[in-house]
């Protein structure tokens, strides 16, 4: 009888987390006249200053420190931490020049790139319905890089940093939270040399006004918040669900992008969002049914 409430719980978790990862776009939007770097270090660095006291609260200071005494996982997070910064950074980017739809389909591509990497990296096999879906994935991929190119690079860097980065933790042995944790605490000190040497050279937006001043540092808030619904989220649902949930962000980006925003859908970006749509519906489907298989001869 208590499962029902913990997968309702679950799922609001869930959708909170990706909607509010959604709604990302309009949060840098409104801090379209800041820097992207110091959008990024802002970012970094008040997610230390709201990580740390939660360590504290949660009494997870041992398994932090059984992870900072371990080289080869140190090393890890540190790959980690590089890759997630240059998502981060790379996405910021696109959000501030109007390429908010670019960016979307980065997200939408990532589950598809990580069968992709599965296959290639790790040695898995391919059902038949996700080798359908990763060729339908390709020829969007295609289409956009021979007839409207110009922002497909944004596309792939995002994804693909993303991608490596989500392998890296997931062949990394330690937790959602503190792997976030030591990440930012790793780019920390990169985060204060580069607010440093901008001060210095009198481009530093934090300071100068009150309202733009809160934004950034509620991007602590903005970067955990969503983190630990989802880190919620994961031990309370099936994957399937969870797999399903994934694509709520790319798509209200999507939306964002094309009226809000005011981006052109042009007849090469829709073919190509078609033909990855088309495969990601392939793969849901063939998730589902999959999964529908084992609970009937279960």
């Amino acid at each position: 009888m208590t499962h029902q409430p913990e997968s309702r719980r679950g799922l609001i978790h869930g959708a909170t987390a990706y909607g509010l990862w959604g709604l990302l776009p309009l949060y840098f939007h409104l801090l379209d006249q800041v820097d992207a770097g110091e959008i990024v270090a802002q970012r970094v660095l008040w997610s230390v200053v709201l990580l740390v006291p939660i360590v504290l609260v949660l009494g997870r200071r041992a398994s932090l420190w059984a992870v900072l005494r371990n080289p080869r996982t140190m090393a890890m997070l540190a790959a980690s931490a590089v890759l997630i910064a240059a998502n981060w950074l790379l996405y910021v980017w696109a959000v501030l020049h109007h390429q908010v739809l670019a960016a979307s389909m980065a997200y939408f591509l990532n589950p598809l790139l990580n069968i992709a990497m599965g296959v290639a990296l790790l040695g898995e096999r391919l059902t038949r319905a996700q080798a359908v879906a990763v060729l339908l994935a390709g020829a969007g991929v295609a289409v956009l890089a021979l007839g409207a190119g110009g922002a497909l690079w944004i596309s792939l860097t995002i994804a693909l940093s993303f991608a490596f980065y989500g392998l890296i933790r997931k062949l990394a042995p330690v937790e959602a939270f503190e792997g976030l944790t030591i990440e930012t605490l790793l780019l920390a000190p990169f985060a204060l040399a580069y607010l440093v040497w901008l001060s210095g050279h009198g481009g530093m937006s934090f300071g100068r006004e009150g309202g733009t001043t809160a934004l950034l540092v509620l991007a602590g808030a903005v970067t955990t918040v969503p983190l630990l619904l989802f880190a919620a989220a994961a031990r309370e649902l099936r994957m399937a669900t969870l797999g399903l949930l994934q694509f709520l962000a790319p798509t209200m980006q999507f939306l964002l992008a094309i009226t809000l925003f005011g981006e052109r859908l042009d007849p090469a970006k829709l073919l190509s969002f078609g033909l990855i749509w088309a495969g990601l519906a392939v793969y849901v489907g063939g998730s589902v049914l999959g999964r529908t298989r084992r609970d009937a001869v279960a």
